[in-house]
């Protein structure tokens, strides 16, 4: 799909892509029954719905009849009895393979498309597949809760890897992938490729970022190695890269400076795109990041590009405190109500005024009033060129 196709669209718009091979697509309630023939209790596929468009419908074979469940589609979110919320097709089709919750049967077998490609001939033939027998795998530079990050050698070039071991995780990371193939800006980390193992191993590969997060840079550099020039530096990058998500309507939901990554060069560069936001996707607001996440997102689950200009917001904060954790002193609990009644952080100590003012406009409570990245770059660029940081 492409990226503009439902709004905006983060790593969870409702349209599967090429991952589901049991999507079938536009097909009439009698095709689908022809389909789920001859019956096998378990048996189901999904199509989009033709009395209700933008829903979809669940058919499911079930002690020799058919069962056509419709999906409704609302406010980004898909369920079936308006009460389990799911941010896509994939993770509501999980849920009731394991669990049947009042559907007649769990879900045990996919009718397959016929003919559909493998998540792994789609980037073959789109050319994002690497070859296996090419990766030399050589350490372990992070630990995630999905699976670990490596550094490698592809074809000479050292790459940083992400290997997902997990199947079902693997799906999710599959789609990941598959919204960054589209993706190409300079200030965002550029996935090279994607090997798919038969046993369901994933392996993401995508340029290697020598000084690490931004976070720990900020950390293990401090004030006397960093000027302010630098600084700024890393708010325009970021800030460019925002630019670019936004113009593409993708919001990022995990924008933090933890998740921006420095290159050899001294570039900063988004990453990250969702790949946490797949697993706590029924966004547990348990899981969310608290502090980085703006009100209408954590309240009414509103993500847009306007909740990435908070986190931004947040992220300038953090380059100018050094890498400080955000709210200090503040108990966690505390930080939703206090931000809500319209608290705002203090300034860093030595933040030029200018940058405060950045900070504030995007810690706006109401979403509509905060600036655009576009916005946003633009008052950056002119703060560089007058050099008002200084």
């Amino acid at each position: 799909t492409p990226l503009s196709a439902s709004g905006e669209q983060g790593i969870t718009a409702p349209h599967p892509t090429f991952r589901c091979k049991w999507f079938h697509g536009k097909i009439t309630r009698e095709q689908a029954e022809r389909l789920l023939y001859p019956p096998e209790t378990g048996l189901f596929l999904v199509r989009e719905s033709t009395n209700y468009p933008g829903d979809y419908t669940l058919c499911v074979s079930c002690e020799g009849k058919v069962e056509h469940y419709r999906i409704i589609y609302h406010n980004g979110k898909l369920s079936i009895d308006e009460e389990e919320y799911f941010n896509n097709l994939m993770q509501l089709v999980e849920h009731y393979t394991r669990d049947a919750d009042g559907l007649c049967t769990r879900l045990i077998k996919p009718k397959l498309v016929e003919g559909t490609v493998a998540a792994q001939d789609e980037f073959s033939r789109s050319g994002w597949a690497l070859n296996r027998k090419e990766l030399k795998l050589l350490q372990t530079i992070g630990k995630g809760e999905f699976g670990d990050v490596m550094v490698g050698d592809y074809r000479g070039t050292k790459v940083a890897v992400k290997c997902i071991k997990h199947d079902a995780t693997a799906q999710a990371f599959i789609a990941e992938a598959s919204v960054m193939t589209q993706l190409r800006h300079n200030n965002l980390v550029q996935l090279l490729g994607v090997i798919l193992e038969e046993k369901g191993s994933l392996y993401i590969v995508t340029e290697y970022m020598a000084k690490g997060s931004l976070v720990e840079y900020l950390r293990s550099r401090g004030r006397t190695v960093l000027g302010g020039d630098c600084l700024l530096k890393f708010s325009l990058d970021v800030c460019e890269a925002m630019e670019y998500l936004e113009a593409n309507n993708f919001v990022h939901r995990d924008l933090a400076a933890r998740n921006v990554l420095v290159s050899e060069d001294n570039i900063a560069k988004v990453s990250d795109f969702g790949l946490t936001k797949e697993a706590s996707s029924t966004q547990d607001t348990a899981k969310l990041p608290v502090k980085w996440t703006s009100p209408e997102a954590l309240r009414e689950k509103k993500f847009s590009t306007k909740s990435d200009v908070w986190s931004y917001g947040i992220l300038l904060w953090e380059i100018y405190s050094f890498g400080r954790v955000p709210y200090p002193r503040i108990p966690l609990k505390e930080v939703v109500p206090r931000v809500e009644k319209g608290y705002k952080m203090d300034a860093p100590d030595g933040c030029p005024p200018v940058m405060y003012d950045i900070m504030k406009q995007c810690w706006t409570l109401d979403p509509v009033l905060r600036p655009s990245f576009r916005m946003l770059r633009e008052k950056l660029q002119h703060i560089m060129a007058k050099e008002l940081y200084l």
